[in-house]
């Protein structure tokens, strides 16, 4: 029986796309006070809506004519993943937390630079949930995903053994290979709009593609009592 569910953070409990444009403001709103500069972040927001992505600041600074972009770029991702965001939960995300909550051990791992990730966390109100987070950048950027380092300190963190915990993602090209490997259930999240929506199973090895998927948080009430029943009936073949 699963006795810990633990979960990633960004595009499974709340959408990303709005902490970016979160992010864009903030930094618009730093070079209209510092540079008197305006409409970064309409550029930056129709840049990254056409699906660019990695040096968005340097091509809006360069669109806007900036003579000293390469030197201002380091400052304003700075200001990018230090502000704090206003964020909410998705809805069945909300649901989810507090159904399973009751139920089971609550757990988060999260990939990405760790005063974002702390930020995203705190505006999220998600203390109150898990009993472990654990921020991967804390240990370093070989702790990311797909490193099985941070499955183990949940493991340890929550006291529970792998075959007894479920990890829900959304990114196939690195979510669920570690927990695959150690013996977790997984379960991927596939939201409509989500960042990585286009990464295809079939175009992956066999150990990144979770055991299940969904499109809402929704339907792992059905897949856990599924897992349970599973395991019951296993049990009972081995003990007849």
């Amino acid at each position: 029986m699963i006795s810990a569910l633990v979960f990633d953070l960004d595009d499974t409990l709340y959408p990303e796309h709005v902490f970016v444009r979160s992010g864009f403001a903030a930094v618009d709103r730093w070079l209209q006070e510092r540079r008197g500069l305006t409409g970064f972040a309409d550029e930056a927001a129709r840049l990254f809506l056409e699906g660019a992505r990695g040096r968005i600041f340097d091509e809006v600074l360069r669109r806007l004519a900036v003579d000293d972009a390469s030197e201002l770029v380091p400052t304003l991702v700075e200001v990018y993943r230090a502000h704090e965001p206003q964020l909410s939960l998705f809805p069945d995300a909300e649901w989810a937390l507090a159904y399973f909550g009751r139920r089971m051990k609550l757990g988060l791992i999260t990939d990405g630079h760790a005063v974002t990730q702390r930020n995203k966390f705190a505006a999220l109100g998600l203390a109150k949930y898990f009993r472990a987070v654990v921020f991967t950048d804390d240990f370093g950027r070989e702790s990311w995903k797909p490193s099985p380092a941070c499955f183990q300190r949940i493991e340890a963190a929550l006291a529970c053994p792998a075959h007894e915990c479920a990890y829900v993602g959304d990114n196939l090209a690195k979510d669920f290979v570690a927990p695959n490997r150690l013996g977790w259930l997984t379960v991927h999240l596939q939201r409509e709009g989500g960042e990585y929506r286009h990464v295809v199973a079939a175009d992956l090895p066999a150990d990144h593609r979770a055991q299940h998927e969904i499109a809402s948080l929704r339907e792992l009430e059905a897949i856990l009592a599924t897992s349970a029943h599973a395991n019951a009936r296993s049990a009972g073949s081995v003990n007849d």
